[in-house]
């Protein structure tokens, strides 16, 4: 490394690293624009796809619960590092949907959206389009740091939640969650385990440079120290790692103990069990994990590396659990379904469901159709778009990408396919959930009303854009071209009266003046 590089730290364990903390302070630094302004890649993981994927899984968990008659108590979902709120609004969306078109007997639930950054949950708190939600009781924030907190303290009902205390199995999500929590890492060469240390230089003084600025600049060197067994104070710990030794040649290992302190944390919550669901990038299976390098830090305002869910498996069958991983192998993400029950094989309706939506067709399979729809996106019919925007649960980011030939292959079209496109338009808004980002999706919803022919449809969606984003004078415009389109004078020359006193220097308002009103 460079002789003018500051050097953060020297042969710490890897798991004890500053770089974790580091991580910390940039969420505790940003706050949710570490997302509303695309630091931090959330698409993947949080679309509405995923969240339905969620849904159904929730849903299944529910209906398996009612069957076990353990009374009235809820049942307690808890979102750990919720972040920007964004995925539970698609779950719970998605699982409304799905238990008000059933009769099917299931369990009441209580979903807590949990984080560790005070502002985030200031923003859950805050955002109206979580009132509903919270004002019906199936929604709570909550402070939860997943392998330290001892207890849940629920702000709306003030309900604390203490170990032992919940009659009904706890549902706990950790999604795009485990990646960024602290692992220990080995190295396994001919039997040999060697514990795994590093040194972090940086370019940049870390006296003053944030968070996101260190980490943009650090570098890391690794350095490996055979030690002999026991490694762990725990005998299943040790006889988990003990398994690598055979199973692994020569290859660096994650090895998520502190994952495994977070499950055994939340499964002393309920006398009934747990399910924990999860998603990211990593592996489960042992082939996937053999022969890995020495790990590279994947920077995006904040850092991850890959989970090593096939620890996560062996845990849960040591446990006496049961682990659900795909049978089949993945490209982008991998989605687990762990469940540490009792009788966990009667768990059917669970079953069911994550063979139908993970197994058979999930979101990994629709990354791979995104990208291919954005490779060919201008060859793309309106069919097919429409038929693609299904697939994807309408959401709204992968609406937005399609959106410039969206906007070409409707200049020409019937009147029956513009009444499904402005249906389309009616579930995209649906199912946004605003996290301050900069694209005004209201007034480019607006928009297409218009084109489409929908004026009242585009006034009300240009009202939504001035709620969120106040007037501007393309709306002033717009908004009096559908009074026109409907003959609303009245309402047409308010319109036009008000942008010009807001806007006196918009040219386009003299266009409106020369309209025939006859």
């Amino acid at each position: 490394m460079p002789a003018d590089y500051f050097t953060l730290e020297s042969n710490q364990l890897f798991s004890k690293s500053l770089i974790w903390q580091l991580n910390r302070d940039f969420y505790h630094e940003n706050g949710i624009e570490a997302w509303s302004d695309d630091i931090v890649p959330h698409h993947m993981t949080s679309n509405s796809k995923v969240g339905k994927t969620y849904a159904e899984l929730l849903f299944g968990i529910l209906k398996d619960t009612a069957l076990k008659n353990n009374g009235d108590e809820p049942v307690y979902i808890l979102e750990m590092g919720a972040g920007h709120g964004r995925l539970a609004f698609h779950i719970l969306s998605h699982l409304e949907k799905l238990l008000d078109n059933t009769d099917v007997k299931f369990a009441k639930y209580c979903y807590i959206l949990s984080d560790i950054v005070e502002d985030n949950l200031s923003f859950f708190d805050d955002h109206p389009q979580l009132q509903r939600y919270f004002q019906s009781g199936i929604l709570e924030t909550a402070y939860f740091n997943a392998s330290e907190s001892q207890e849940i303290i629920l702000r709306k009902s003030q309900r604390t939640i203490n170990p032992g205390a919940l009659q009904q199995p706890m549902v706990a999500i950790g999604n795009y969650f485990f990646d960024s929590l602290a692992n220990d890492l080995f190295y396994i060469e001919n039997k040999t385990i060697s514990n795994c240390s590093v040194t972090i230089k940086s370019k940049e003084n870390p006296k003053e440079a944030t968070a996101q600025e260190q980490i943009k600049n650090m570098e890391i060197a690794y350095h490996k120290t055979a030690q002999s067994s026991p490694f762990y104070e725990d005998q299943v710990l040790n006889e988990m790692l003990e398994n690598y030794r055979d199973l692994l040649k020569k290859s660096y290992l994650f090895f998520p103990e502190k994952a495994i302190k977070c499950i055994r944390n939340l499964r002393n919550f309920s006398k009934k069990g747990l399910v924990l669901l999860t998603m990211d990038k990593g592996f489960h299976t042992a082939r996937d994990i053999m022969n890995k390098p020495e790990p590279d830090i994947v920077t995006h305002g904040s850092f991850s590396f890959w989970v090593n869910y096939h620890a996560f498996n062996l845990y849960c069958e040591n446990q006496g659990g049961k682990a659900l991983f795909p049978s089949f192998s993945n490209f982008h993400l991998e989605i687990g379904c762990l469940l540490f029950l009792p009788e966990s094989n009667t768990y059917s309706e669970t079953h069911a469901a994550y063979e139908q939506f993970v197994n058979n067709f999930g979101p990994d399979d629709f990354n791979s159709i995104k990208r291919m729809a954005y490779f060919n996106i201008s060859r793309l019919k309106l069919t097919e778009m429409i038929a693609l925007y299904r697939l994807s649960a309408y959401d709204a980011t992968f609406f937005i990408k399609l959106l410039p030939r969206l906007k070409h292959v409707t200049k020409t079209i019937s009147f029956n396919e513009r009444k499904r496109i402005a249906q389309t338009l009616h579930q995209i808004w649906e199912l946004y959930f605003n996290i301050n980002e900069p694209l005004d999706l209201a007034y480019e919803l607006g928009g297409l009303f218009y084109d489409l022919g929908f004026y009242a449809e585009a006034l009300t969606h240009f009202q939504y854009s001035v709620d969120s984003f106040g007037t501007k004078a393309d709306t002033f415009y717009n908004q009096a071209l559908c009074h026109y389109q409907l003959k609303e004078d009245t309402l047409f020359y308010k319109a036009l009266g008000a942008g010009k006193i807001a806007f006196p220097e918009y040219p386009r308002f003299g266009e409106l003046e020369q309209l025939d009103m006859s």
